[in-house]
């Protein structure tokens, strides 16, 4: 039986590709799973409808992440806190608390986990910080931390 593949099925096909499989399969797995349509019967054009679909989605997210990275780019964020002898702080500023100063800034919600920091920062000063957006798109945030009461 010739299916169309509506999703990518691993060591068999990807989403969109047209191929002959056993009858059995067809019929008992595939279609039933949703994975694949029969080409007879209008299947080809509703896959490839689906497809394009998908493929306009991800462009428009692809531009949201980019129109986001950009007005990232080059923030400044400031974060007190307390510090003692030598610049060093009480406690630590981790990837959360960034990421709330970044909201507050910005208005964005960015997620603790895409803000790249190796470890808490532990000494006042101003450093830049990767955030990772998806799709390989990454902005930079300027953290300046500062002593409380300054």
């Amino acid at each position: 039986m010739k299916v169309v593949f509506a999703v990518d099925v691993r060591g068999v096909a990807k989403a969109g590709d047209t191929k002959e499989v056993a009858d059995g399969y067809a019929r008992n797995y595939l279609i039933p799973n949703k994975l694949a349509m029969p080409v007879t019967g209008g299947g080809a054009v509703i896959i490839g409808s689906r497809l394009e679909a998908k493929a306009r989605k991800q462009a428009k997210n692809l531009t949201d992440l980019m129109r986001t990275a950009a007005e990232l780019n080059g923030i400044k964020v400031t974060l007190k806190a307390k510090a003692g002898a030598q610049d060093r702080l009480y406690g630590a500023i981790t990837s959360a608390d960034i990421a709330a100063a970044i909201k507050e800034a910005t208005g964005y919600s960015i997620d603790k986990r895409k803000i790249e920091l190796d470890k808490p920062i532990h000494q006042l000063g101003s450093l830049e910080v990767p955030v990772k957006l998806g799709n390989e798109i990454t902005a930079t945030v300027k953290v300046n931390v500062v002593a409380e009461g300054t």
